[in-house]
């Protein structure tokens, strides 16, 4: 699966695999693109290991705490283009993610590194606890 992510350079839209090696950059300008994508049951391994600092959203599109998070996870992405990857997993389309990280909440963020569980958080923090959960995955770049 890929996702359409515009430069917030020259407002390019690129296409972005779910799993690639390096860092996304936009085709038109070269500036480093923050790497969104959606990810499930077929694609899930392969978006998120190899990728350094990922945080994967299990979310549900009927989820309302789901929507406040997603566009500080957005924000977020930008932020730390080139360092943090964010892959979105809608839990209805996927149970065998949603079994295997025995989803019973949602929204439920999966703190990854090189697709190796290091952290899990249930519900929908802020902004500011989001970053600093984030931030000990970012401090090795």
């Amino acid at each position: 699966m890929s996702s359409i992510v515009a430069c917030s350079s020259c407002g390019k839209r690129n296409r972005l695999p779910a799993s690639a090696a390096g860092i996304p950059v936009c085709g038109s300008c070269g500036t480093k693109l923050p790497w969104i994508v959606d990810a499930g049951d077929g694609d899930f391994d392969e978006a998120t290991a190899g990728s350094g600092a990922v945080v994967v959203d299990l979310w549900a599109p009927w989820c309302g705490p789901c929507k406040l998070i997603e566009p500080m996870l957005e924000r977020l992405a930008g932020d730390e283009a080139g360092h943090l990857k964010v892959v979105r997993v809608n839990v209805d389309r996927s149970p065998q993610v949603s079994q295997r990280f025995a989803v019973q909440s949602i929204p439920m963020l999966l703190l990854m590194r090189d697709g190796a569980l290091v952290e899990t958080k249930i519900g929908a923090p802020s902004e500011a606890v989001l970053r600093e959960w984030v931030q000990p995955l970012l401090a090795d770049r």
